[in-house]
């Protein structure tokens, strides 16, 4: 019997800097950050997960290719699709999934004002996605999202084109924060950063909520809703969610480890 070699084609491309436009290139290298830091956070599910970002000034977006692990992302990798999710721009040649097209595609034709949507399959935010009563009002993590959450309800693996429709339904015009009943979380961010930031308090609410849960030997104490819409109100302001401050922190953190994101 002759043994078959399969030969891996190389998914390292050359840089696009040159082949895009300033604007482009900055989302680019903002999204790839993100993804990278996703996988220092521990956000990954292998590579079934998305985030995407607008091109600037045009109908198309950025999403991982499919098959690359979170921390192998880079500027160049990421692959540029048109609003019917064809494939645009791929110098690694893996294509997209349809799945994250279906999910990441409505939010940015629903949301023209969105120019990042992120989306995770955490345990934590599993967890919460699957108890009936949502998050709640017991952590100021909690807080941050608190007065924009919604909720869209499982309907099976996002492939039909129907259920875009629903979702920019349940998300609403406004909300920048959804849980995705038995699925996962989704954020909205006008900058990579900002949705990055969404999604670390949500991840972080969830964890804490499970923690508190689990311990078991104490009743959960709720924070009153006045309370809580107060600290929503304060972390739009000045003093509070400080975006761009923790972007440009994290940032730092790749580059002083040295890690290529930008290529």
């Amino acid at each position: 019997m002759s043994e078959k070699t399969t030969t891996l084609r190389s998914v390292a491309p050359g840089s696009l800097q040159d082949r895009v436009s300033a604007e482009e290139w900055e989302v680019r290298c903002e999204l790839a950050a993100a993804y990278r830091l996703a996988a220092r956070f521990r956000w990954t599910d292998l590579i079934f997960t998305h985030f995407t970002a607008r091109v600037p000034g045009s109908e198309y977006m950025l999403i991982n290719p499919y098959g690359l692990m979170f921390d192998e992302i880079t500027a160049s990798s990421l692959v540029r699709i048109d609003k019917d999710g064809n494939v645009v721009e791929d110098t690694t040649g893996l294509g997209v999934n349809h799945a994250g097209f279906v999910i990441h595609g409505c939010v940015h034709e629903a949301r023209p004002e969105v120019n990042c949507v992120i989306h995770t399959h955490t345990r934590a935010g599993v967890a919460v996605s699957a108890q009936a009563c949502g998050l709640l009002p017991i952590s100021q993590h909690a807080l941050r999202t608190y007065g924009m959450l919604t909720y869209h309800d499982y309907e099976g693996i996002a492939l039909d084109l129907d259920e875009r429709t629903r979702l920019a339904r349940d998300l609403g015009p406004t909300s920048k924060a959804m849980i995705l009943r038995n699925h996962g979380l989704l954020t909205l961010g006008a900058t990579v950063g900002e949705a990055f930031e969404l999604m670390y308090y949500l991840d972080c609410a969830c964890q804490i909520q499970i923690d508190a849960i689990g311990a078991g030997r104490v009743d959960v104490k709720m924070i009153p809703e006045d309370v809580a819409r107060k600290g929503f109100e304060q972390f739009q302001g000045p003093g509070g969610a400080e975006v761009s401050k923790a972007w440009t922190a994290l940032k730092r953190g790749l580059d002083r480890d040295g890690v290529r994101y930008r290529d």
